[in-house]
């Protein structure tokens, strides 16, 4: 009887236990970051390599409607900090080092101008700006980010006034990349390249940046020449072009310029019938072991 009572009892404790209710278990939430403490972004687009960083795999003119770039108007020239990227010099790109003006006064340079559209639109430029290709912007190697600068096609006289937030053009040869709006409105679009004049504009004095003068009627056109170098001796000067001639890639002139009270010899190539020959002598004149010429624009 008492080994039945005994049983009976533990039934009923074991009864007991399992309907009683149980203690809620904690929540546990995610950690916290630290105050003040940003969450770390997710990676940038500008850190993909280029072969996976556009939608496009070739450049283009937009695609369906266009924005008439006659109705844009051309930005306002105006003091701003430097941005935060894209001003770190000396940079690389392509295994070759650049450096950044430490400002734009007095930037005056005329070279070869190429343009950018559809491939790179609504991407990052070095600054971390949106492209827009249709705001008057531009791509330049040593202008500081961002500056603005007044760019004239010397064929035709059109200018227009660019704001350089972007870096490049990485191109031998190339002095500037405009973008699409400003390449139409001076006419380097759709012909692809223009021989042009580079002037950087004081926003303090925007009017002294004025368009480079159309050539005359009748007067000789703008000539595409590469330079080998400057030297201030003579005798260097012609062992270089000596080595040029015995190359046989072109007619070589050693130019003497006064230049700040001194006689300056350069060594060129030229004058060269158009960009695309240029180009085709870059090279060669690379394979002489003679570095990489740059291209000089003479009227």
């Amino acid at each position: 009887m008492n080994a039945m009572r005994l049983a009976l009892c533990g039934v009923l404790a074991f009864a007991l236990v399992a309907c009683a209710p149980r203690k809620p278990r904690p929540v546990v939430s995610p950690p916290r970051p630290a105050e003040n403490q940003p969450v770390p972004a997710a990676p940038h687009e500008t850190s993909r390599p280029q072969s996976q960083r556009y939608h496009k795999t070739q450049d283009s003119e937009p695609d369906g409607a266009r924005v008439d770039v006659a109705t844009l108007v051309e930005p306002e020239p105006k003091a701003e900090p430097r941005a935060r990227y894209g001003n770190k010099s000396p940079y690389s790109v392509l295994g070759k080092s650049y450096s950044v003006l430490p400002d734009a006064k007095g930037y005056v340079e005329r070279g070869i101008s190429s343009w950018y559209g559809a491939k790179f639109h609504g991407y990052m430029t070095s600054s971390l700006e949106p492209y827009d290709m249709y705001q008057f912007s531009a791509a330049h190697k040593s202008l500081p980010l961002p500056s603005y600068a007044r760019v004239t096609n010397l064929d035709n006289g059109k200018s227009v006034i660019v704001r350089v937030n972007d870096r490049g053009p990485f191109h031998d040869n190339r002095l500037i990349d405009l973008s699409y709006a400003a390449a139409v409105r001076i006419g380097v679009w759709p012909k692809g390249t223009g021989l042009v004049e580079v002037r950087a504009i004081d926003p303090e004095h925007p009017q002294a940046a004025a368009p480079a003068p159309k050539a005359k009627s009748g007067a000789r056109e703008p000539r595409i020449f590469l330079q080998i170098g400057a030297f201030a001796e003579r005798a260097n000067a012609e062992r270089v072009g000596e080595d040029l001639r015995k190359g046989k890639i072109g007619a070589v002139v050693i130019d003497t310029r006064r230049i700040n009270d001194r006689d300056i010899h350069r060594v060129r190539l030229g004058p060269l019938a158009s960009v695309e020959a240029a180009d085709a002598l870059t090279t060669r004149v690379e394979r002489l072991g003679l570095g990489t010429p740059r291209v000089a624009i003479d009227d």
